[in-house]
């Protein structure tokens, strides 16, 4: 199964202490164990290394290590899918249609790498925000909270 991964889930599968990791962590090891193909978009890349390098841990994450995290857990087991510019633009005018507001651009953001990637699931703990995001795909949305 092609499965997008967003920065929640990837954070949560990473940190032992975090109170989703018993949950996520499996549907990370279904991609290192190649039953399933991992996808991420570009952009949590950036947000994984912001989150695990400020979170409040003891001890904490150095940016190191954060990178290290990343490498071994993401990049050397997931493609990447990068947004052009004319993806940039097509989100906005997706969202301006649905008279969607703020923040919930980053949500698109990774659906529109779903979509791009033809994942058939995309794994958040914010199921909700990603289905009012991109209510096309809301079927291929789902929480490793839910199952």
């Amino acid at each position: 199964m092609k499965v997008l991964f967003d920065t929640s889930t990837l954070v949560a599968a990473m940190v032992a202490g975090h109170p989703a990791h018993a949950a996520a962590l499996p549907r990370l090891l279904r991609v290192k164990d190649r039953v399933d193909a991992g996808f991420v978009a570009a952009h949590s890349l950036a947000e994984l290394y912001a989150t695990l390098s400020r979170l409040p841990v003891n001890p904490r994450i150095s940016p190191t290590l954060a990178l290290q995290l990343i490498q071994h857990n993401v990049i050397d087991i997931c493609q990447i899918i990068a947004l052009s510019a004319d993806d940039y633009v097509h989100l906005l005018n997706h969202l301006a249609s649905l008279e969607i507001v703020g923040g919930v651009i980053y949500d698109a953001l990774l659906l529109h790498a779903a979509w791009l990637s033809s994942a058939e699931q995309v794994v958040t703990l914010n199921p909700r925000d990603f289905r009012r995001a991109y209510p096309q795909l809301a079927d291929k949305i789902v929480s490793p909270l839910e199952q």
